[in-house]
This record gives structure tokens, C-alpha cells and sequence, in this order.
């Protein structure tokens, strides 16, 4: 059976990824996902950074 290959937009750049993290930046800020390049602008020196997990469009069967 072969699998299906999903899409999720980065919410900084709000292009398609393969890998996005689930992650907060924003002090009371809302989850959202970003992809690798946002990621690293968005969680260096942050104090409101909290990572909540990793997406991939492909997942494991």
C-alpha cells in the first residue's frame, strides 16, 4: 500500500515543507508550525520559545 504524501504550510513563510516543528514563540502565543529556516529565526535567543513536536509529511506505516 503506498503512502500518501501530506502538505502543511509554514505558518512564517507559508511555504510547503516535508519537516515542520510544532512550536510556541510568542509569550501566550497560540501553537503553530514552522518549517527548519523559520524554526532557527524564531527559537534563537527566545525566551517564549517551546518546542511541541515534529511533522513530517511522510509517516512512518
Amino acid at each position: 500500500m503506498g503512502r500518501s504524501l501530506r502538505v502543511k504550510l509554514c505558518s512564517q513563510c507559508n511555504q510547503p515543507a516535508l519537516v515542520l516543528y510544532r512550536i510556541k514563540h510568542e509569550k501566550d502565543g497560540d501553537w503553530v508550525f514552522v518549517c527548519p529556516k523559520c524554526w532557527q529565526q524564531v527559537s534563537e535567543n527566545n525566551p517564549f520559545y517551546v518546542y511541541g513536536g515534529t511533522w513530517k509529511a511522510q509517516k512512518k506505516s
